[in-house]
């Protein structure tokens, strides 16, 4: 019985949960100053191949994954990523695995990154399906999915994560609008702000998200149309 409990525990430890990053290879370095980490094709012409990192173990805290893989991959200059696919014994590749894969690092001159002007990415949140409209109509979000849409020239678009006390945005296409990603948040029960009384009751909220931990993001979610 002792070694059973003995064995619960060590399983369960934060040691054992923990996730582990490493630079699996490096090829090279490159030194440069650049704080963007964008998501490329891997057979992208004008990226500069560096090495590799790898994370092993599944965590839910997304950012904090993110953090540790920018940090190794400014290590070497990094400013790009592509996933890479473990290849399997008969040479297929396997299916992507949250608790275990592996990025393509690169360095990439910032004139050459491909643009997406006016679309625009949402990406559910990690914990929970979620219903929200888009001018009206009704779209699913499983949690860690994505999706993805164009903005048409004179439309204007309003994404709402309904109910009540649900958040709204409006937006609208314009000339070389940089592309837009949003996450969306599940209800929730805050405290109001200082010297306010009372809580705050939110059913949902719409998040603009920086496009380097964006783009990380609609690497380990799921697309769906």
């Amino acid at each position: 019985m002792k070694k059973l409990l003995l064995s619960l525990l060590i399983a369960s430890s934060p040691f054992f949960l923990a996730q582990n990053v490493v630079l699996s290879k490096v090829v090279k370095s490159h030194s440069n100053e650049d704080k963007v980490f964008y998501k490329i094709n891997a057979d992208f012409a004008s990226a500069e191949y560096l090495g590799e990192v790898e994370v092993r173990g599944f965590s839910d805290n997304d950012a904090e994954i993110f953090g540790m893989v920018y940090k190794k991959a400014k290590e070497i200059g990094a400013n790009a990523f592509s996933y890479k696919p473990f290849q399997e014994v008969d040479e297929t590749f396997s299916k992507f695995d949250p608790g275990h894969y592996k990025l393509s690092l690169y360095y990439v001159s910032s004139s050459y990154f491909p643009k997406e002007d006016n679309a625009v990415y949402l990406i559910s949140s990690p914990y929970k399906k979620q219903t929200i409209s888009i001018n009206n109509d009704k779209k699913i979000f499983e949690e860690r999915t994505f999706t993805k849409f164009e903005l048409k020239s004179g439309e204007i678009y309003t994404i709402s994560t309904r109910g009540l006390l649900g958040s709204t945005i409006k937006i609208a296409a314009q000339q070389n609008q940089p592309v837009q990603y949003f996450q969306l948040s599940g209800a929730s029960v805050n405290s109001n702000d200082y010297g306010k009384p009372g809580i705050n009751l939110k059913s949902g909220d719409i998040m603009r998200l920086e496009q380097s931990y964006a783009q990380f993001l609609t690497t380990i979610y799921q697309y769906f149309k």
